[in-house]
């Protein structure tokens, strides 16, 4: 089954052959097109997409329509596409609930590896960005009690995994668990670490283990 998207972006040229590239292969449906905020949201209403693809600077804002997509639960996952490389908009997106950041910049083949990934729930955000938003991250009640701390040993493990860019699968392979009970653990350590995604969860953990996304 084609994994369903909707795409909204400002920009006709690039929009055309964005769709192009993503449909190419056959393993994805666009379901709708929009070119701002608010036409995101009401094409995220009407078909309910596997996967959301916004750009950050349309009008009305993308993270404006990313939030209110997931808030509104509209999209299983959203996912920004953007030539923005600055912190205070990766923070943003990944505050709205998106869980994929992606540099317009890629070529066709790793955009459709990306979105096939966000499509399994599996968050993307270039090594370098996510090293900027680590700083970001860090705040004073972090520095006051370590929330890994309150991680199982199996839960540590998990993480650990998933901090190197491990998807569900390849952790469940890695630890000879089934991936629904790796994905049960996630929504645990999730939890635990008040973080909205695995994204947020990966920078904690980085930072808590002194690695360098």
């Amino acid at each position: 089954m084609a994994i369903k998207l909707i795409l909204a972006d400002d920009h006709p040229i690039f929009r055309e052959g964005l769709i192009q590239s993503i449909t190419e292969t056959g393993e994805f449906e666009i379901a709708g097109v929009g070119s701002s905020a608010d036409e995101a949201v009401a094409l995220a209403q009407e078909h309910r997409p596997d996967v959301a693809l916004l750009d950050l600077s349309m009008p009305g804002n993308g993270i404006t329509a990313a939030k209110r997509i997931v808030d509104g639960q509209l999209a299983s996952h959203v996912a920004m596409l953007t030539v923005s490389e600055d912190n205070t908009d990766v923070t943003a997106a990944l505050q709205a609930g998106a869980i994929g950041y992606v540099l317009k910049g890629v070529s066709a083949d790793e955009l459709r590896r990306i979105l096939r990934g966000v499509a399994r729930g599996e968050a993307h955000v270039s090594p370098g960005l996510a090293a900027q938003v680590l700083k970001i991250m860090q705040t004073p009640k972090e520095k006051e009690k370590n929330p890994i701390d309150d991680l199982t040993k199996r839960e540590e493990d998990i993480l650990r995994l998933v901090a190197v860019g491990k998807s569900n699968r390849e952790v469940a392979d890695e630890l000879s668990l089934q991936e629904k009970t790796v994905k049960h653990y996630m929504t645990g350590i999730l939890g635990k670490l008040h973080a909205r995604n695995r994204v947020e969860a990966a920078l904690i953990a980085h930072k808590a283990w002194n690695k360098s996304p």
